[in-house]
């Protein structure tokens, strides 16, 4: 009924250009009776990427076998696996049929036993679109219908041909646009259905990253990730290796030769070898940031549409996905060492459970402060205003914290002085003295403030961050005490977030349960069922 009504208004208010969202309702109507199959190249990828599969058997084998045969031998048992993946990969094509009906998106699934899947559109937040380097040769994109109740509830498609990936998100856009519009007031909601229907999504861009800042991102973004990628290769294909990798006398022979070649060359030959090591290990480490950095963040456009939030990156790997505003329950402003000292900044939304961790939504990954504010005020949220009231961790929890990061040390040094030359303890002693100060001065950086509408935590001293919270869209709010913060009258305060933790440690009792019960009220205050509309 309401997608009569919402074809009906577009038809009436737009004229001709409601043909193409009436024209995607018609052909969700026929999806209904004939269910559909994803991409048959779908199957010819599943094949490429099987390859990976049929190489260390076949090799294994050409090195392993003394036969004459071993290459023929090899590439047999190759194409076995390819011929065994094809068919296991055709079999689940056919079996896998989605249905766009009139009032969910259902997927059926599975060889021996069948598996059906039902999403509503109501539930459907938006649909997110990826293509990773091998889809994308194949035209090939897959689809994933965000339900925001987690990564194991939302429904995925793989894969589609570019197309029917648009056609599908445009659909699901359109008829959760027909549902609501459910008038109270038939003509004003009629109108709004149909604007929402039939506009073009007008983008408004807040953010984009170019070549020349993701060159400058990279170069911030060092990182020996290779050393590690060459050495998980050599445990996978050592049999190809000349030697053994793990014969400790072959590798202290070698060890010891070169020693004695280096100390042939004299002193200043042994600097020069020193210092085009390390520069040749960190001209390494910044080849791989920038690598990884383009590779990631390429053509990096974060934009506002009518829809909420929608950013797009990646040159091998390219994603699209689109975040309602509703669902973002905080932003993280984050940075490093050496980034702070040149003003450069991170901004995270956290959003549901699904998003929690390394999924989070980075927004503006590299960008400077006056960046960052707009992408803040267009999510609902402010930075910390001059006048915002802040307040610091009790002085006691100070003064245990650097007994404690303190202490650490000095218990270390204990074993030192019992075994180890007494020259050696002065190393403990002095890590124990310089952390208990790192605490005793980060204590002033640690802050809160809490004002009408959120909840705001800043910590750091060489790298600082901030939490910001909606207080309307915390789950709940829990003080917590262990054994020390018990008798000396400070707690933790940990908000709900769905898609994420936000903790503030070490406040004083009093202040904890004047901020629990302020942000309490502003929950039970609102009414949930009006929150998306908000």
């Amino acid at each position: 009924m309401s997608i009569e009504v919402g074809n009906e208004v577009s038809a009436e208010a737009s004229g001709a250009s409601a043909a193409a969202p009436s024209a995607g309702l018609a052909d969700a109507q026929s999806a209904e009776i004939a269910p559909q199959r994803t991409a048959p190249l779908s199957v010819a990828l599943g094949v490429v990427s099987g390859l990976k599969n049929a190489v260390i058997p076949a090799a294994f084998v050409m090195f392993s076998s003394r036969s004459g045969y071993a290459i023929a031998l090899g590439l047999g048992i190759a194409a076995l696996i390819m011929a065994v993946s094809f068919g296991i990969g055709y079999i689940r094509w056919r079996k896998l049929t989605y249905t766009v009906g009139a009032e969910d998106i259902r997927v059926e699934s599975g060889l021996v036993s069948r598996t059906a899947r039902s999403v509503p559109f109501e539930r459907i937040q938006d649909v997110s679109l990826e293509q990773k380097l091998l889809p994308r040769l194949f035209g090939l994109v897959s689809v994933k219908f965000e339900t925001g109740a987690g990564g194991g509830e939302d429904l995925s498609l793989s894969f589609l041909t570019e197309d029917e990936g648009e056609r599908l998100r445009q659909v699901v856009r359109e008829r959760r646009a027909a549902e609501t519009a459910q008038p109270a007031v038939e003509g004003a909601s009629e109108a709004v259905a149909t604007q929402e229907v039939s506009q073009d999504e007008t983008a408004e861009a807040l953010f984009t990253m170019g070549p020349r800042r993701i060159f400058i991102f990279g170069l911030f973004s060092f990182s020996l990730a290779v050393v590690a990628v060459l050495f998980g290769l050599t445990q996978q294909f050592e049999f190809f290796l000349p030697f053994d990798l793990w014969d400790f006398e072959a590798w202290e022979e070698r060890l010891i030769g070169q020693s004695d070649a280096l100390s042939s060359l004299g002193r200043s030959a042994q600097i020069v070898g020193g210092v085009i090591a390390v520069l040749s290990l960190i001209i390494l480490g910044i080849a791989t940031g920038l690598i990884r950095t383009a590779l990631r963040e390429w053509d990096f456009r974060l934009e506002k549409t009518p829809r909420g939030f929608r950013r797009r990156r990646g040159l091998l790997t390219k994603t699209d996905v689109v975040m309602p505003v509703h669902r973002v329950q905080g932003i993280k402003i984050g940075t490093r060492f050496i980034r702070y000292r040149f003003g450069w900044h991170g901004l995270k939304f956290i959003s549901l459970a699904k998003d929690a961790g390394a999924s989070n939504h980075d927004v503006a990954p590299f960008a400077q402060m006056d960046e960052i504010a707009p992408i803040v005020e267009a999510s609902g949220f402010h930075l910390p205003r001059e006048d915002a009231e802040w307040h610091r961790a009790a002085k006691k929890y100070r003064f245990d914290g650097a007994l404690i990061d303190g202490g650490v040390f000095l218990l270390i040094a204990v074993p030192v002085a019992i075994f180890a030359p007494p020259f050696f303890v002065a190393i403990p002693l002095a890590l124990a003295a310089l952390f208990a100060f790192a605490a005793l001065y980060s204590w002033q950086f640690k802050r809160h403030a809490l004002d009408a509408s959120q909840i705001m935590s800043v910590s750091g001293l060489f790298s600082p961050s901030s939490m910001i919270a909606n207080r309307v869209k915390l789950h709940s709010v829990e003080i917590s005490q262990g054994p020390i913060a018990q008798r000396r009258g400070y707690a933790s305060l940990n908000f709900g977030l769905a898609g994420g933790s936000f903790s503030i440690p070490g406040v004083p009792l009093e202040r904890a349960r004047e901020v629990r019960a302020a942000v309490l009220e502003t929950i039970v205050s609102r009414d949930f069922s009006q929150l998306e509309s908000a």
